[in-house]
Order: structure tokens, then C-alpha cells, then sequence
């Protein structure tokens, strides 16, 4: 075990702060990674807080991460020492179900081992993630990180970026295909840019006529100000997907009566009370309701490599690690525009300041 610093809380009700934590040594197929930048996700104030009750304190947050190895283990031949890398939402899977045998580690059976809040099979001990000097992961889990995008703008496409690639791409979105996409965050933003480099008509929907000029220089072909109803029945029976973005209650039966026949529509956004689905919104043009994770470690890697090749990255806010409780304070507001990141050499200072 080796200790480096991090950020954690010790229960729901009290502030991240500065404390120090042990790191796994690295074993033969193991990669040490030296975290440089880490994004910050709406679900590392959910299990911060024990929004999801199943929070294991001390908690340490953090899935979108992005640094440079600093050693490696014998057997590890995908990677060296100096190299980019980068961790997401998993570090670890039964590797044997069939979901696993497919590729898809994120629906793992016995499901998929958390880069934070999971239990570590190597130590047994809880997994602790980005808001940290360092981190150690198997290689299988490691991603290479394209040297030619802004590092940390890089960090969410480990989390916001693979969660709305990966059923873009299993719809087959593509040209000739008009896609919606509800919802203008972390998330909705990252659609917008994803499906338009895919070659998508893509149509943005938000409950914020501020957001329309963004919603354009993001990539969108029309925003809909979805309050009006005037222009969401201007629509109607004339979308391929459309993939929900939004994670507050709001009626889904409003853009299921805009796909056409054997439309889907896919919710990646997680409200925290179940959504009203009418029969008749799906009846009446066999369309499709469903739903969809991260994605495996193979397509994260195809989706980072399709970023680099069309120069997509997050628009993001950079902070301060001893600024995070404020950046989740603003999070709730949705005063970020679109994902802040923690430039972790900030932690660094600190402790050599200390």
C-alpha cells in the first residue's frame, strides 16, 4: 500500500475535505496513473450526500479522470510509463458473464466494479476515486487518452461523453436521421456535439429560450423551447431517436409523441421519481421506450478516439479541489456551463504548502 491525498467526506451531512488515503500497490497487470484533471459528475454529489443510499463512507467521488502513468506492472503491455491514460465509471467486472464475454462490462451480472463506492477485489477494501493525487487500476480498465484534445476538457467524455455516445450509436444514428435531444447539461450538451459530428439532423429541446444561441453554436440544426406548444406539435410523428438528457420530473410522453413509427426514445437522465409512460404514446406508432448506461471499455475507447478525430471535447469550468463544495452548490442550480473540472495540481499545492 502506498498513501497519497485526496478529498472525501467521512458522512452525508458534512464537507469534503482534505484527507489522506491508501492506494493498492501496483500489482502485474496494474496501471498507476497520476491524476491531472478530474470532471465532476452530478452523481458524485448523489453518493457524496447518500442521495442513492448506498453511499460507503469515507467517500472519495470522482469517475472522469484523466493523468499520466507513472509505472506499471509486469504483464502490462498496453501501456508505459509517461503515457496518457485515463479511468471512468468502472475499474473492474465479473469478466465472465456474457454481458462481460460482449464487451459490456457496465451491465455486468454481478455488476460492474464502481472507480468509487465499490468494493476493490484485490484488497477487499472500497474503491476511492478521482479527487486524488493517484489512482491504480487494472489495465483492462485503463483507457488511452488522444494526445491531441485539451486534457481537461478530455476528463467528461469518461463519464458524460460515453453515457450519450453509447446509445447513439447502438440506435445507428447517423445522415438522413433527424434526433432529438431534450435537455441542454453536462449531458445534453455532449449529445448535441456527438450527434452532429454522426451526421444527424439534430433538434434540441429546453425549457430556456437563453439556451437557444448555445444550443446552435453546440451543433444543434433547430432548438424547440419545449413550453410552447405551438412548436413541439409543429414536430409531431417526425423523429428517428431521441435520447432524454434531463434528470429533474418532466412529461416524457411529450417527446414520445414526436418520434415516428418504431421511434425510440432513450432516457440516459435519471429523475428521482419514476416517469408516467401513457400506453397510447407507444401504441399508436409502435415506438420505443428505453434506456441506457455508460458504455463498455471497447466502445469508451471508440468514443474517445472519435472525439479526437472530430475534435470534440466538454465545455468545461476548471476549480480548485478546495472549491468543490461550492461547484456542487452552483451544480444544483445548473450554473455551470457544461461540466467543471478540478485541475488537481491544486491538491498538490496544497499539500506542499501544508
Amino acid at each position: 500500500m502506498f498513501v497519497c491525498e485526496g478529498f472525501a467526506t467521512s458522512s452525508a451531512d458534512q464537507p469534503l475535505t482534505q484527507t489522506s488515503i491508501e492506494r493498492r500497490d501496483v500489482g502485474e497487470r496494474d496501471v498507476r496513473i497520476d491524476i491531472l484533471y478530474c470532471g465532476v459528475c452530478h452523481s458524485d454529489l448523489h453518493q457524496a450526500r447518500d442521495e442513492w443510499h448506498n453511499t460507503i463512507y469515507p467517500c472519495v467521488p470522482g469517475h472522469e479522470i484523466v493523468g499520466r502513468v507513472s509505472e506499471v506492472g509486469a504483464a502490462v503491455t498496453r501501456f508505459k510509463v509517461g503515457d496518457l491514460a485515463g479511468v471512468g465509471c468502472m475499474v473492474g467486472s465479473c469478466q465472465a458473464c456474457p454481458n462481460c464475454s460482449d464487451g459490456l462490462e457496465q451491465y455486468c451480472d454481478k455488476g460492474f466494479i464502481g472507480t468509487y463506492n465499490g468494493i476493490e477485489p484485490q484488497t477487499g477494501k472500497v474503491t476511492f476515486g478521482g479527487y486524488s493525487e493517484a489512482i491504480v487500476v487494472d489495465e483492462g480498465f485503463t483507457l488511452r487518452i488522444p494526445e491531441n484534445l485539451d486534457l481537461a476538457a478530455v476528463a467528461p467524455l469518461l463519464c458524460a461523453g460515453i453515457t450519450t455516445y453509447s446509445p447513439l450509436r447502438h440506435w445507428k444514428v447517423g445522415p438522413g436521421q433527424k434526433v432529438g435531444v431534450v435537455g441542454l447539461g453536462g449531458l445534453g450538451h455532449m449529445a448535441v456535439k456527438l450527434a452532429h459530428a454522426m451526421g444527424a439532423h439534430v433538434v434540441l429541446f429546453t425549457t430556456s429560450p437563453g439556451k437557444v444561441e448555445d444550443g446552435r453554436r453546440l451543433g444543434a440544426d433547430e432548438v424547440i423551447i419545449s413550453t410552447r406548444p405551438e412548436e413541439m406539435e409543429a414536430h409531431i410523428n417526425s423523429f428517428d431517436f431521441i435520447l432524454d438528457c434531463v434528470a429533474a420530473d418532466h412529461d416524457v410522453n411529450a417527446y414520445l409523441n414526436l418520434l415516428k413509427r418504431d421511434g425510440t426514445m432513450c432516457q440516459v437522465g435519471a429523475p428521482e421519481d419514476p416517469l408516467s409512460v401513457a400506453a397510447f404514446s407507444v401504441i399508436w406508432k409502435r415506438r420505443n421506450f428505453s434506456g441506457s448506461l455508460i458504455g463498455g471499455i471497447a466502445e469508451t475507447q471508440e468514443m474517445l478516439d472519435f472525439c479526437a478525430e472530430h475534435g470534440i471535447t466538454s465545455d468545461i469550468e476548471m476549480i480548485a479541489i478546495q472549491d468543490i463544495e461550492a461547484a456542487y452548490a452552483r451544480m444544483l442550480k445548473s450554473d455551470v456551463k457544461y461540466r467543471f473540472v478540478i485541475d488537481m495540481q491544486s491538491l498538490k499545492d496544497s499539500r506542499a504548502a501544508a
